[in-house]
């Protein structure tokens, strides 16, 4: 079975839901996180979730919070703290 691509209308749900809580007035604007846990270097996973949380939040004039998860203070180091700064900048 084959369709016709011509007619496939993409969907952003995310952005859909964005969109309707910004004009039902739900929310005065977007906020949104990353919550990297230092404990280790940044990988694909992590650059995936920078680029939605931080563009969205910059397409809708909105904020985007870069906090550190401390669920496991024992392998966490400064060295990959300042990694991840750098990397998100």
């Amino acid at each position: 079975m084959t369709t016709d691509s011509s007619k496939v209308i993409p969907n952003n749900f995310i952005k859909d839901i964005i969109l309707e809580d910004l004009s039902s007035k739900k929310h005065d604007k977007i906020m949104t996180r990353f919550p990297p846990e230092p404990n280790g270097y940044l990988h694909i996973g992590h650059a995936k979730s920078i680029c939605i949380n931080f563009g969205l939040a910059e397409e809708f004039n909105g904020l985007c919070n870069l906090r550190f998860d401390d669920t496991n203070p024992e392998k966490e180091s400064i060295e990959y703290i300042n990694s991840i700064k750098a990397d998100v900048k």
